[in-house]
């Protein structure tokens, strides 16, 4: 969960005189989420959301017992930032708060420190791409007159939102002149990520021989500004519609389940760094391996889900409340009668 940076090598090069450790309070309890690391491997790293308090310890180890640990003060911080790949060690933050835990000083004794940084606002989800990286991190340093000994722990910060009020369907026409005419239409245009993409496919015309037939989604992220722009395609999925020939007048339905593909919410101008934008992506094959397509963008979200089990469990405890006052006024109104 966490990584050590390599730090305090002493002036004759002894090494590290005390160790950090970052605890969080509600280690026990709090969710955990899988996050893709750089090198593609997945970890499982603490969920938070905006507007959570992140509190916890900061233990500080002495190697050695009984020797003194000198300081220029110790701090813990809560950053989130940006880091573009092509531009390495320019760190771009959005989120940074610091917490002195103790003075410029010395330690004689293993020391634990509590920390808390209240309703901590957390703007946009954790992501790692191509070309770019976005992460919030809490960082103890115990500052040193030679090297800083640090401890950085990563966290997941997910973005959750409600449903979206206007979620029109998708209605468009591919057509080659006097050749083909196709009609497609997707039941909407904002989808969440355990959503199920509803369509249907009208043949209006069909003179060229259609072997093959699917739709991909494609997510395209885009990272720099002006002339330093880099576009990254990825194609997510593939879903074959048909294999074969369609003839006039066919239609045909798909049902595209997302829960099963690795996706992100839709992120727009994420700090003016970087965005992230999923297209449907539809593919016709003649005969001659010629590809005809047609891309619409669809907009992805992160439903709430803690939020509705919070409300139902508000809505369950309600129920048992009102069905406990019927049968307590029931069972008054029976003794009532059989007195």
């Amino acid at each position: 969960i966490s990584d050590t940076r390599p730090s305090d090598m002493s002036f004759f090069g002894f090494g590290q005189t005390a160790e950090i450790d970052i605890v969080l309070n509600d280690a026990e309890t709090r969710r955990k989420a899988e996050h893709k690391t750089e090198d593609g491997k997945k970890d499982k790293y603490f969920l938070f959301y905006d507007g959570e308090t992140v509190s916890g310890k900061v233990n500080v180890t002495l190697k050695t017992p009984g020797k003194r640990l000198e300081h220029n003060g110790i701090k813990i911080e809560f950053v989130g930032q940006i880091e573009l790949y092509y531009d390495r060690g320019n760190h771009h933050e959005f989120v940074s708060l610091v917490k002195d835990l103790a003075r410029p000083g010395e330690l004689s004794q293993s020391q634990t420190f509590d920390f808390e940084f209240t309703h901590v606002e957390k703007p946009y989800e954790s992501y790692t791409g191509q070309n770019v990286k976005l992460r919030y991190f809490l960082r103890a340093t115990i500052s040193r007159r030679l090297n800083d000994i640090s401890k950085e722990m990563d966290i997941v910060v997910q973005t959750l939102c409600t449903y979206p009020e206007v979620n029109s369907s998708i209605k468009m026409e591919v057509g080659i002149e006097d050749c083909l005419h196709i009609e497609f239409e997707y039941n909407k245009s904002k989808y969440h990520l355990r959503d199920v993409i509803v369509g249907k496919i009208y043949f209006l015309l069909v003179r060229i021989k259609i072997k093959h037939m699917e739709i991909d989604i494609i997510k395209r992220e885009t990272t720099g500004t002006g002339p330093s722009v880099y576009h990254e395609n990825d194609t997510i999925a593939k879903y074959e519609i048909m294999d074969g020939a369609p003839v006039r007048g066919e239609s045909i339905p798909i049902r595209l389940f997302l829960a099963g593909y690795e996706l992100t919410p839709t992120m727009r101008d994420i700090n003016k760094k970087f965005s992230v934008r999923y297209y449907l992506n539809l593919v016709l094959i003649d005969e001659e391996e010629r590809r005809y397509f047609k891309q619409q963008e669809i907009t992805l979200w992160r439903k709430g889900d803690i939020v509705r089990r919070s409300m139902s469990q508000q809505a369950t405890i309600a129920t048992q409340r009102y069905e406990g006052s019927n049968s307590e006024t029931a069972s008054a109104q029976a003794k009532e009668e059989s007195n």
